[in-house]
């Protein structure tokens, strides 16, 4: 699609959730090296939010990126959270905050973070929409839109309520396309009768289209082309209405696989499509759980449960009749919580931007494994 926002280079993003790290710290150096070779290869878009890395992915862009490259070389998105703020006069101090945290004196997006029919709500409540507004006419923010989780009925009646929203920032890839609960195609379509452009986020799911089972795999090897990540990032680059793909990238060899076709993008073939369209049709009935690692249900675990991994197990355990699961199990809770220690308070589901019943899934993966 024609690129309506200023500065914008190219369509493909660097989404900053799923940093280098060394354990619980960014390793700033990796970290330093990814940003210089995507702004080298002529990329500009960095997308951050306070809880990613719990707060540590806003500080790694102000030590990374602001201190080192004119504020003008690239485009910072950023969000606003629902944690984060109880009434309206919370939101202004929160936002100078993460202006503070990021080092820069405006954002390019401002985001409404993680929108669905309930959180919705309290976004209403407190006038958030009108206070991005009074923010961009300030000079702070550019651009303002959301981000958004829940059925394409939603997402129509936020938009019809808020024409003034200039993006839509979607869960959109090959296996969520047609799936019922997270409606991609449903929410593109929503966002094309609004006028919206997309900005695509868990185009691979999380990492989930990384590694296929067995007979999606020799579907994608035929083509004898390119990487996993390359069909699911091409698949979502490639629609009219997208005007940016982010990408979580981790380390430098994830780096240079994307930037190797996304330098000189090109839409996947016919014979792509078909590939891809048959690897989500096996990937989607494997029923795993549709978990994409994003971590916020971990934050507010009073028992210090760690969910992604348990699920990643799990999925291993159904995806490749893996035995070893058992025991990768046993090494991830050795030190934390186990699955069976879940109190039901129900936190964890209300974090959880794919609406997953983590509750009772636990309680299938301690019957499982424990």
């Amino acid at each position: 699609m024609s690129n309506r926002f200023e500065n914008v280079k190219k369509n493909f993003g660097f989404g900053c959730m799923r940093l280098p790290m060394d354990g619980e710290e960014v390793n700033r150096k990796e970290f330093t090296r990814m940003v210089d070779t995507f702004l080298e290869a002529g990329f500009n878009y960095f997308d951050t939010a306070r809880g990613y890395l719990k707060g540590k992915s806003e500080t790694a862009i102000r030590e990374c990126l602001v201190k080192r490259y004119s504020r003008e070389s690239f485009i910072l998105t950023d969000k606003l959270t629902e944690p984060y703020f109880e009434t309206e006069e919370d939101i202004r101090p929160f936002f100078e905050s993460q202006l503070e945290a990021c080092g820069v004196s405006y954002f390019d997006f401002y985001l409404m973070h993680a929108q669905n029919a309930e959180n919705y709500k309290k976004f209403q409540k407190c006038h958030a929409y009108e206070t991005a507004q009074r923010l961009k006419e300030e000079g702070k923010v550019r651009h303002v839109g959301i981000s958004f989780h829940d059925s394409a009925e939603v997402l129509d009646r936020i938009l019809t309520d808020h024409p003034e929203l200039e993006v839509v920032q979607l869960q959109f890839n090959y296996a969520d396309y047609l799936d019922e609960e997270v409606q991609s195609k449903a929410c593109y379509d929503v966002c094309r009768k609004h006028g919206k452009p997309v900005i695509v986020m868990e185009p691979v799911k999380g990492g989930k289209l990384i590694r296929l089972p067995k007979k999606a795999q020799d579907t994608l090897d035929a083509l004898h082309g390119g990487t996993n990540a390359s069909y699911a990032i091409r698949f979502a680059a490639g629609f009219d209405n997208v005007m940016m793909v982010l990408s979580g990238m981790s380390d430098m060899e994830q780096m240079n696989d994307n930037l190797s076709f996304m330098t000189r993008f090109q839409p996947l073939t016919p014979e792509e499509q078909d590939a891809v369209k048959t690897a989500a049709e096996i990937f989607n009935a494997q029923k795993m759980i549709s978990c994409t690692t994003c971590r916020y249900c971990t934050d507010g675990c009073p028992k210090q449960i760690p969910i992604p991994e348990i699920f990643n197990c799990v999925n291993d355990k159904i995806q490749y009749e893996n035995e070893k699961s058992k025991e990768d199990y046993q090494t991830i809770t050795k030190e934390k919580g186990k699955a069976s220690a879940c109190i039901q308070c129900g936190k964890c589901e209300k974090a959880c931007p794919q609406h997953l019943q983590i509750r009772q899934l636990l309680k299938d993966a301690a019957q499982m494994f424990e």
